[in-house]
């Protein structure tokens, strides 16, 4: 996710903004800019790519003297990772940075462009300023129209803004994304983390959201809906690595917190009031396309596998999902008349990559949805979808997976929309259901204390069966794949109805099951299947919205209105229940023994 960097005072500038950008690369970017105003001095550098080409960029580049400054580190969201599309923007005296998704950014675009405003980026970021200064011709008072600029946007924003009509302050504001600020003395820093301040700043104040204000030489004002407010500091920490994981004991267990936020800011823009939108798409994109073959490994083939439900269900379209590493070698029947989707997290999976070849070289139209642009698959991709679920630094994948699989429903239900094979009924419902996603996903602090407390029972026998219907036994693999990648406990996922044509052979009381009983689809179905385990001794966790009898263990979910929101929600508890039981063994849970983040090898 994109990092912020911002600095007031009188040490050396561009330092102080590097070396903080530096401390945010963890988050993950393709691009990075800085700006600093000292008197009338407005200087602004950018440059695609790692730090070291800014760094290059800015080498002859020296500051002294009181100033301001802001840095920013980009992971494309709207906009190819060009200098152009870096942060800082610029309007006529002004520059911002910016974290997250202006939900609006659209209109206000529109607006400010029949105003005369003319944009150089494709961002919604760009907006901010442009309507700042426009705020700022109709009120001299700067202060006055930068409220007047929070108060018009909409959606997740972490935000500093400089400007030479104030050249000695800097404005902030926070809705949604991470920002802080650090003190010492008169010296006054933001940042996105603890990471970039640490060893500079001594105390830190954390902004809530709807908080916004300004910071001069020694003074720092905090407003919100009600007014000014008085805030107190707390000493900073001295743990970067501690400081990078915010206060969880991994990266994957932050990651898993992290899932409603990433998972709001894959659906803004796209999911709109009556309809899935897709900039990356032109309007004839799936016209001649009578079939899709989904191409992927390991958890993205999971995500892609439960979408082929959706988009024959939804899209009324044939649907075929292939494993890469398969794919590349059974000489494949390819026709142009079928669009190649290929998904990856790093966009960079060697298999993957070398199948979505093969399918260009047919002529097929091909599609990737990933999480890195400017990855060789994304490259290499006629068009691409990108995830925004920002860097993942645990192994095994969860956020990655989970907006894969919001990608995924959200394109199902646009094919429904362009092929006309869904009522205006059914697309509201599924669009209210995916507006609610980001709150199936929160995780509840009792629920996993729960599952915490579980976690002790699980940790011998002779394996576990994840089992599930539907766009659950999908789930029910990933779950099987979460625990044995970091417990290295032999785990299975099997379709709940296969259970009686072999593997429930091994069913005893030293199997677990896991067993994924949504309300809202065939839960009957599955409530028969348990029974057949249960009637053979299997040890039950059931996972569901309703109470079942025979259950050893019972973990009760809340949503059962839309299946894809009991999806959701099991799909945490899956997680959840992984990262407990490899703590309780003591393994390494993000760095699992004989894995890698990005397999770029056969």
């Amino acid at each position: 996710m994109c990092g912020i960097v911002g600095y007031l005072g009188k040490n050396e500038k561009k330092e102080i903004l590097l070396d903080g950008l530096q401390e945010l690369e963890y988050r993950g970017y393709d691009s990075a800019g800085i700006a600093v105003i000292e008197g009338d001095k407005l200087n602004q550098f950018k440059a695609i790519g790692k730090l070291e080409n800014l760094r290059e960029k800015t080498k002859s580049f020296y500051t002294e003297g009181f100033g301001i400054s802001i840095g920013h580190t980009r992971w494309a969201t709207h906009g190819k990772p060009t200098e152009l599309n870096a942060h800082p923007h610029l309007g006529a005296y002004s520059y911002v940075v910016h974290n997250g998704i202006i939900e609006n950014y659209q209109e206000l675009k529109e607006e400010l462009q029949n105003d005369g405003v003319t944009f150089l980026s494709q961002t919604d970021t760009e907006t901010i300023v442009h309507l700042f200064e426009k705020n700022h011709k109709t009120n001299t008072n700067v202060f006055s129209a930068f409220e007047k600029t929070i108060a018009r946007l909409e959606g997740a924003y972490a935000t500093l803004l400089i400007t030479e009509a104030d050249p000695d302050t800097i404005y902030f504001a926070k809705n949604g994304s991470p920002m802080l600020i650090g003190f010492n003395g008169n010296d006054v820093y933001f940042a996105s983390s603890d990471t970039p301040i640490i060893g500079k700043a001594t105390e830190v104040y954390y902004l809530e959201d709807g908080e916004y204000g300004y910071a001069k030489e020694g003074e720092v004002k905090i407003f919100d809906a009600n007014g000014e407010k008085t805030f107190n500091k707390q000493t900073l920490a001295t743990d970067k690595v501690a400081a990078q994981k915010d206060g969880y004991r991994f990266f994957m267990e932050k990651e898993i917190y992290e899932q409603s936020q990433v998972m709001g800011d894959t659906i803004i823009g796209r999911v709109l009031d009556d309809r899935i939108y897709f900039e990356e798409l032109d309007k004839d994109f799936f016209e001649g396309i009578y079939a899709i073959t989904i191409c992927a490994c390991g958890t993205s083939y999971n995500s892609a596998l439960a979408s082929s439900y959706l988009f024959e269900r939804l899209g009324q379209m044939r649907c075929e999902v292939e494993i890469a590493s398969e794919f590349r070698y059974k000489e494949p029947f390819l026709t142009q008349k079928t669009l190649f989707i290929t998904i990856s997290q790093s966009g960079e999976t060697a298999d993957t990559l070398e199948a979505l070849k093969m399918a260009k070289a047919a002529g097929m139209k091909t599609l990737s949805i990933c999480n890195v642009d400017n990855s060789s698959i994304v490259r290499e991709s006629d068009t691409a979808i990108l995830t925004r679920a920002g860097v993942e630094k645990g192994v095994a994948s969860t956020k990655a997976f989970a907006t894969q699989s919001m990608v995924l429903w959200m394109l199902a239900l646009y094919v429904g929309q362009i092929k006309n094979t869904v009522s205006k009924d059914i697309v509201k419902r599924e669009i209210n259901a995916m507006l609610h996603a980001p709150k199936a996903v929160q995780v509840d602090d009792k629920l996993h204390e729960r599952i915490h407390r579980l976690s002790k029972r699980y940790l011998h026998g002779h394996g576990f069966f994840f089992i599930g219907r539907d766009v659950f036994y999908p789930l029910a693999l990933e779950g099987a794949l979460k625990l044995k990648e970091i417990s290295y406990l032999h785990a299975e996922g099997y379709p709940a109805g296969e259970m009686k044509h072999g593997p429930i052979a091994l069913a005893d009381s030293e199997l677990f099951t896991i067993a994924l009983m949504p309300k809202s689809m065939h839960y009957d179905k599955i409530k028969s299947n348990v029974e057949e385990l249960s009637a053979r001794d299997a040890t039950i966790l059931a996972i569901s919205p309703k109470p079942f009898e025979l259950a050893d263990d019972f973990i009760q979910t809340k949503y059962d209105s839309h299946p894809m929101l009991e999806f959701f929600e099991m799909m945490v508890v899956t997680q959840l229940l992984a990262l407990e039981v490899s703590v309780r063994l003591g393994n390494d849970v993000d760095m699992p023994r004989n894995l890698a983040k990005s397999v770029t090898v056969e």
